[in-house]
């Protein structure tokens, strides 16, 4: 790569988990990031202004790139919807098949099928796991949502979940609460940030297997990530912890809907391995 392309590499711009590019999560995608400095990625991902881009770079070995993820405001270590649109985005140009993301969470793989709803990419989470919450720092998330404690559900208490990066997940016992959001935005980016937060990964359970979310993301510049496939790991492993549901299970998720993009993420528990696998469709955006 020449220093002009360092300087301004080629940007793909996908919507991940979603089959319309009005639909799902954007992100932004560099193929070829060889040569650019920490602070050009950040300055790429702020042009871009979406909550996550990746870049990606040669890995150690055949088909393993090494990726990095940036939001407009600092470097996350792994991020669910910038892998599924980087992996399709791969897919579109060489075609469907496997890669290995070598993240700063640990190696992720993924799996791109063709399908009737187009390329759809599946990954494979880092081994998850599930930490209680103090009730102090509950309180104060509740409290900078605006939320009231009755408004939690009882049957999904809060935990910190991880596969990848750490989220807090609260359940909503309604959608019309899940529904309102409207929080303090610097105080919350402040206390997720003492506490090594991406999301807050916010619930309503539906049906046993469904579930509508919400990610606040103030930590990365965003008021609200329209579809977290981090998060979506983290909170299979978090359901599978609690006994919520049991493997093997298809969970649904659906996300963006209250911000007008509406996406679905499929997650996967299966009996033979604690590692969670998040799928969805990702299409170029114009």
């Amino acid at each position: 790569m020449t220093d002009d392309a360092a300087e301004t590499p080629e940007i793909l711009r996908y919507a991940a988990f979603a089959v319309r590019p009005e639909g799902g999560n954007p992100a932004g995608v560099v193929l070829d990031a060889t040569g650019l400095t920490d602070e050009r990625m950040l300055a790429i991902a702020a042009g871009i202004g979406y909550s996550e881009t990746a870049f990606l770079a040669p890995g150690s070995a055949r088909g393993a790139h090494r990726v990095r993820y940036f939001s407009p405001l600092t470097e996350v270590p792994f991020c669910g919807h910038a892998t599924v649109a980087a992996a399709v985005a791969l897919a579109d140009r060489t075609g469907p098949g496997r890669y290995l993301f070598e993240t700063a969470a640990g190696d992720v793989p993924v799996e791109v099928e063709r399908g009737a709803d187009g390329l759809r990419a599946t990954l494979t989470s880092v081994e998850p796991k599930v930490e209680e919450v103090p009730e102090a720092d509950v309180e104060e998330a509740l409290a900078l949502l605006g939320w009231a404690a009755a408004d939690l559900d009882p049957a999904l208490p809060p935990r910190i979940g991880y596969a990848g990066a750490r989220h807090l997940v609260l359940a909503a016992a309604t959608r019309s609460r899940l529904a309102r959001l409207d929080y303090d935005f610097d105080g919350l980016a402040a206390f997720m940030t003492a506490r090594d937060l991406v999301t807050l990964q916010l619930v309503w359970r539906e049906a046993a297997e469904v579930f509508h979310v919400r990610d606040p993301f103030p930590v990365g510049g965003v008021v609200e990530d329209p579809a977290t496939g981090a998060a979506a790991a983290a909170f299979g492993a978090y359901l599978r912890e609690l006994g919520a549901v049991t493997a093997p299970a298809v969970l649904t998720l659906h996300q963006g809907e209250d911000l007008g993009r509406p996406g679905v993420l499929r997650v996967e528990l299966r009996t033979e391995s604690t590692r969670v696998r998040v799928s969805g469709t990702a299409v170029a955006i114009p």
